[in-house]
C-alpha cells in the first residue's frame, strides 16, 4: 500500500474478505420507530455541526444519504470544508473508517487491495485495500485519473470488490464520502456519467455568511474540534436506522410522481443526458430517508421536493448551447418541480 492512504479506526487486516466483512446484500425493512431514529440523527447531526459551523442544510444531505443506504458527493473549491464535513460525519459513527487521498499516480490496486504471493503457504493471499471499511472517505476524487475513480465502480454499487477474479464482500453498512474540486480547478479530472451516477447525492458547501465565519474563527483557531470528535453513534444503531427506513411508506402516487419527475428529464432540449433509471431508485430511497427526518412513517410531496435537487441534478449532462448560456442542471431539475403537477391527498397515502 502506498504512502497516500491513511486508514482509522478499527483495523483492517490481511485476512481476505472474511475477515474484512460479512457482505451486505439488502437490508430488510424493520419496524418504523420514528421517534427513535429522530434521536439518533439529531445526535449525529449536531456533532457533525460542531465542525461544519453555519451549515445545516449540507448536514442534512449528508444524513439523508447515509440513511438512503448511498453515497455522497461533496464538490465546491478548497478550504471550504469539504473534507471536514465528510470526516464528521465518519468519526460520528463507530465503526471502521478509511481515508484515501486520491493523486494522478494512485493506482485500482491501491483502492481495492491486491493478491500477494506468499511463500510459506505457496499461494496467493489477498491484502485488502482501504475500500475495506464501514465508511471510506475519498479526499479529492477528481485528482485521480479516470482508471483509478472506476476501482470504485463495483463497490459503490454492487457492495463488492472483485481482484484476480475472486470476489469479496464488504462489511455492511458501507458508505463512500468522496470530495472533488471544480473541474475548472488546475490538476483535476472530471468524473465520468457511470462514477457520477452511483452518488445518491452531491452537495456543495458554499462559503460561510459572515456570522458563521466569526464564530468560526473564534472557536476553531484555539482547537481542532474536529480532534475532539466522539462518535455519537455504532454501527449496529445505523443497521438498525437503515431498517427502519426502508420501512416508510411511499404510496403509488407518490412514486408515479417520483417516475414522471425522472422521466421528464429525459425529454428537455437543454440536456443531453437525462437521469438514469438507477436515479428513480435512489430518489425514493432518498426521500423515505427525509421522511424519516421529519418525524413521519410516510413520505410526502414535500419529502421528493427536498432532495429532488441533489440527487438529479449532478446526474444531468448539459448541452453545449445550455453550457454557453450559463443554464445549470440544478436550475432545470427546480423549473421541473414548478411544472410537474403534484400529486393531492393526506401525505401521498
Amino acid at each position: 500500500m502506498t504512502s497516500k492512504i491513511h486508514t482509522s479506526g478499527t483495523a483492517v487486516t490481511g485476512d481476505g474478505a472474511h475477515a474484512a466483512g460479512g457482505g451486505r446484500g439488502p437490508v430488510p425493512p424493520g419496524p418504523v420507530d420514528v421517534e427513535a431514529l429522530h434521536r439518533t440523527v439529531q445526535r449525529i447531526a449536531a456533532n457533525v455541526e460542531q465542525v461544519l459551523v453555519g451549515k445545516p442544510e449540507v448536514v442534512r444531505i449528508a444524513l439523508v444519504t447515509m440513511l438512503a443506504e448511498g453515497h455522497l458527493l461533496v464538490e465546491d473549491v478548497p478550504g471550504v470544508g469539504k473534507t471536514s464535513l465528510a470526516k464528521a460525519l465518519a468519526r460520528s459513527v463507530d465503526c471502521t473508517v478509511s481515508r484515501i487521498q486520491f493523486t494522478p499516480d494512485l493506482l485500482p490496486s491501491d483502492i481495492t487491495g491486491v493478491s500477494i504471493y506468499s511463500r510459506q503457504a505457496e499461494t496467493f493471499e489477498f491484502r485488502p485495500g482501504p475500500v475495506f471499511a464501514n465508511i471510506v472517505v475519498g479526499d479529492e476524487i477528481n485528482r485521480a485519473s479516470p482508471k483509478t475513480q472506476s476501482a470504485l465502480l463495483e463497490c459503490m454499487e454492487e457492495n463488492q470488490v472483485t481482484v484476480d477474479g475472486e470476489t469479496y464482500p464488504l462489511r455492511a453498512p458501507f458508505m463512500v464520502i468522496a470530495t472533488q474540486n471544480p473541474i475548472e480547478m488546475e490538476g483535476t479530472y472530471a468524473l465520468p456519467e457511470a462514477q457520477r451516477d452511483r452518488f445518491t447525492a452531491r452537495v456543495s458547501i458554499g462559503y460561510p455568511d459572515a456570522k458563521a465565519e466569526l464564530a468560526m474563527v473564534d472557536e476553531h483557531t484555539g482547537h481542532d474540534p474536529l480532534r475532539e470528535l466522539r462518535p455519537v453513534a455504532d454501527g449496529a444503531e445505523v443497521q438498525a436506522l437503515l431498517r427502519s427506513v426502508r420501512g416508510i411508506h411511499v404510496s403509488t402516487e407518490l412514486r408515479r410522481y417520483v417516475i414522471e419527475l425522472v422521466t421528464a428529464t429525459r425529454h428537455l432540449p437543454e440536456l443531453r443526458l437525462g437521469a438514469s433509471p438507477r436515479s428513480t431508485l435512489q430518489l425514493v430511497r432518498a426521500a423515505r430517508a427525509q421522511a424519516a427526518l421529519s418525524g413521519r412513517p410516510f413520505v410526502i410531496p414535500d419529502d421528493v421536493q427536498a432532495v429532488a435537487v441533489p440527487v438529479l441534478a449532478h446526474r444531468l449532462v448539459l448541452t453545449s448551447e445550455a453550457r454557453a448560456t450559463r443554464r445549470s442542471a440544478s436550475d432545470l431539475v427546480r423549473q421541473l418541480l414548478a411544472r410537474i403537477p403534484v400529486p393531492r391527498g393526506e401525505g401521498g397515502r
